[in-house]
C-alpha cells in the first residue's frame, strides 16, 4: 500500500509534464529565426500547405534554391500578411520562362478566315457589305421655281451613282422662258466625282451649253467653307478656246426645325469677248437671291418663297444697253426643293 501511495504523485507529475510539452514546443517555434534556416534539401512536394498561415513569416532571407514545391497546393495559402516589399527577385532569370500560353501576343496566321466568317454561312441575306463600299444613287433638286416678273422657270438639279469614294454625277442648271419663243438656256455636265479632303470634293468631266451651242471640258471643286458656307467653283473650257468660270456660295440660316432662310450668290466670268453670244471679257453677271423654305417629310421636301436679283457687270452692262436689254432685274420667286 505504501508503494502505491508513493507512486501516485510521481505519475501525476509526469502526466503534467507531457501535457505542457506541446505548449513549450509551440512557444519555441514562434521565437525561431527563420531567416537562418537552410531548407535547400527539403522535399515539400507532398506537403499540404492549404491550412498554413504564412501571414507573419519573413521569407526574405530563406534559401529556396533546393526546395521542390511542384506538388504543393498553393490554392488556399493565406499570404495576405507577407511583406513583398523586401523580396529580392533581381537574380531571377526570366529569359527561360515559357509564357506562350498566356493571353496576348500575335495571333497565328490561320486564326481567322479572310472573310471573318470562320466557316459559318451568312444565311439567306448573303455576305454583309460595308456602307461605304455599297453603290448607291441619289437625286437632289436644289431649285425648281418660277420667277413672276421674268416669266421663266429656273431649275438646278444633280443626280449621282456610286460610293462615298467614287461617283458619276449628272448636273444641270438653267432657265425656261414661258412666253414668246420659250427659249431654254441650260448648262449640263457629266463628271467624275471624288473626295479631295474632309470638306472638299473634286469634279472633272464634259459639259454642254445650249446658250452658245458649244461643248466644253469641265473641272471644279465643291464643298463646305468655314462657317458652313456651301461653296463651289467650276471652270469650263469650250471648243473655241473660251473659258467660263462659275463661282457660287450658299448658307442655310436655320430659324427652327422647319423654317430655314437660304441666301445665295453667284458670279460668272469669261476669258475673252464673244459678242455673238452677248459675252464680254471679265466678270459678266452677278446674281443673288434669298429664299424662305419650310422643310417637311423628314426634310426631303421644302417649298419656298423668295426674291431674286441679277445685274450685269463691267463691259457687259454697256453691251446690254447697246442691244436694248435690261441691265438689272429682280423678281419674286416661288418653288420647291427636294431630294431622294
Amino acid at each position: 500500500m505504501k508503494i502505491y501511495k508513493v507512486g501516485l504523485p510521481f505519475i501525476g507529475m509526469s502526466s503534467l509534464m507531457l501535457l505542457m510539452s506541446p505548449l513549450a514546443n509551440a512557444a519555441e517555434m514562434s521565437n525561431m529565426d527563420h531567416g537562418s534556416m537552410d531548407m535547400s534539401g527539403m522535399d515539400m512536394s507532398d506537403m499540404d500547405h492549404s491550412s498554413m498561415d504564412m501571414s507573419g513569416m519573413g521569407m526574405s532571407d530563406m534559401d529556396h534554391s533546393g526546395m521542390d514545391m511542384s506538388g504543393m497546393d498553393h490554392g488556399s495559402m493565406d499570404m495576405s500578411g507577407m511583406d513583398h516589399g523586401s523580396m529580392d527577385m533581381s537574380g531571377m532569370d526570366h529569359g527561360s520562362m515559357d509564357m506562350s500560353g498566356m493571353q496576348g501576343g500575335k495571333a497565328p496566321a490561320d486564326a481567322r478566315s479572310p472573310d471573318y466568317s470562320n466557316g459559318v454561312p451568312y444565311g439567306r441575306f448573303g455576305k454583309p457589305v460595308m456602307m461605304g463600299s455599297l453603290p448607291l444613287w441619289g437625286v437632289s433638286v436644289d431649285d425648281l421655281g418660277y420667277q413672276f416678273d421674268d416669266d421663266q422657270i429656273n431649275y438646278e438639279f444633280d443626280t449621282w451613282y456610286g460610293t462615298d469614294s467614287n461617283r458619276v454625277t449628272l448636273r444641270s442648271e438653267g432657265s425656261i422662258q414661258t412666253k414668246d419663243d420659250k427659249e431654254i438656256d441650260s448648262l449640263t455636265s457629266l463628271s467624275y466625282w471624288k473626295p479631295l479632303s474632309i470638306f472638299w470634293n473634286g469634279e472633272a468631266g464634259v459639259a454642254y451649253d445650249t446658250e452658245n451651242d458649244k461643248s466644253a471640258v469641265m473641272a471644279g471643286i465643291a464643298g463646305t467653307a468655314p462657317y458652313f458656307i456651301e461653296t463651289d467653283a467650276r471652270a469650263y473650257l469650250y471648243t473655241d478656246g473660251q473659258v467660263r468660270l462659275d463661282l457660287g456660295a450658299e448658307y442655310e440660316w436655320r430659324l427652327d426645325q422647319h423654317w430655314v432662310v437660304i441666301p445665295e450668290v453667284e458670279l460668272t466670268a469669261f476669258s475673252k469677248d464673244d459678242t455673238d453670244n452677248h459675252i464680254t471679257k471679265g466678270f459678266n453677271e452677278f446674281g443673288a437671291d434669298v429664299r424662305l423654305t419650310y422643310e417637311m417629310l423628314s426634310r426631303q421636301l421644302a417649298p419656298y418663297v423668295g426674291i431674286s436679283y441679277e445685274t450685269a457687270l463691267g463691259n457687259a452692262r454697256d453691251l446690254r444697253r447697246q442691244e436694248d436689254e435690261a441691265v438689272d432685274s429682280s423678281s419674286v420667286t416661288a418653288g420647291v426643293k427636294f431630294w431622294f
